[in-house]
């Protein structure tokens, strides 16, 4: 165990947890809506610190990150644990242990172990993904004020819902993000995630204000968050963060509590890419569909063919000094 960051103690032993958007209040001997963070006497723990449940190296692309030193490998490691409960989660198994069966387990692996095997595996970056990273805060950001000198970028998949105290304390160490952008509703946070779209769209703005490079993953599931009128919204959205963040758009598949809902058809995903481009994005992906041209970037001035994929492998590349090889056009991004 650890004492935890970021939470202020309170009369009668409580604790008050500023990490999330939650900010939970947390009584003695209880816990967060986390589950992995525990007061004890009136001090907060986390519970997951050096507790590794998931190690892998990635490519970057499977993230998704498209934009991010595109064809390099991601050191992906996660601990059990999520301050949401979404109905449809796909990494369910490990992000609801602590709630689903009341357990945490993880290998005991130090931030110095974590930054010498992703050095080793040769990778450019470290993803804190699978579950959600903040609520791992106190290791991330160990294993992250390591990485950086060591000449590694941090990247967080996650759900953000991070409070601004926790980017600004991790902003010095994190490069780039993919946030999951979940729905345009209010009501499907609270009834699906357990979580308020307001504290998700707060943080991508900070995001963007502290110089983080992010990108959006929206899973589309039917009847649920797809209509054309919501993902206008959505898209409207992420032109007011920037023309440059990239949207990726993703088929979704029956999953953990949600069994009734059919896969996505394709044709929706690409009438959400059109809505997308239509909005003025740069550069919008489908995702979970190997082979649809979605996949691929265009040069958003001359619309020539800049990298082609297929799923998370780069097949050709056709970027100059970051620029497009064919009319000059500055490409965004990072480490391109």
């Amino acid at each position: 165990m650890k004492e935890a960051m970021l939470y202020e103690k309170l009369p009668d032993q409580k604790a008050h947890c500023n990490l999330c958007n939650h900010r939970c209040l947390i009584g003695e001997g209880k816990r967060g809506i986390c589950g992995v963070r525990e007061n004890r006497a009136g001090t907060l723990y986390t519970l997951v610190y050096r507790q590794l449940i998931s190690e892998n190296v990635d490519p970057i692309e499977k993230k998704p990150m498209f934009h991010f030193a595109p064809g390099s490998r991601s050191f992906s490691i996660a601990t059990v644990g999520c301050n949401f409960h979404c109905d449809f989660c796909q990494n369910f198994e490990i992000s609801q242990m602590p709630r689903d069966r009341n357990f945490i387990t993880g290998e005991d692996v130090s931030p110095e172990q974590i930054v010498a095997r992703a050095q080793k595996a040769g990778c450019k970056t470290i993803a804190y993904t699978y579950t959600e990273p903040t609520i791992y805060f106190e290791y991330a950001l160990d294993i992250a004020q390591r990485a950086t000198p060591a000449g590694l970028k941090n990247i967080f998949v996650t759900n953000g819902y991070m409070t601004e105290e926790a980017l600004k304390t991790l902003h010095p160490y994190l490069h780039g993000a993919n946030v999951d952008l979940k729905a345009f509703r209010d009501e499907f946070y609270q009834k699906r995630c357990g979580a308020r779209l307001e504290g998700v769209l707060r943080s991508l703005r900070v995001m963007k204000d502290l110089g983080v490079w992010v990108e959006i993953t929206t899973l589309l599931i039917p009847g649920l968050n797809d209509s054309e009128t919501e993902l206008r919204d959505l898209a409207q959205f992420i032109v007011s963060l920037g023309k440059e963040v990239p949207w990726h758009i993703s088929r979704f598949h029956p999953m953990y509590k949600m069994l009734d809902r059919s896969p996505t058809s394709v044709r929706i995903l690409e009438k959400a890419r059109k809505i997308g481009l239509e909005a003025g994005l740069r550069y919008v992906y489908t995702g979970n569909v190997p082979g649809d041209p979605g996949e691929d970037t265009f040069c958003y001035h001359c619309g020539r063919l800049l990298v082609d994929r297929f799923g998370f492998q780069i097949v050709k590349y056709q970027l100059k000094d970051k620029k497009c090889a064919h009319c000059g056009s500055p490409v965004d991004g990072v480490d391109l």
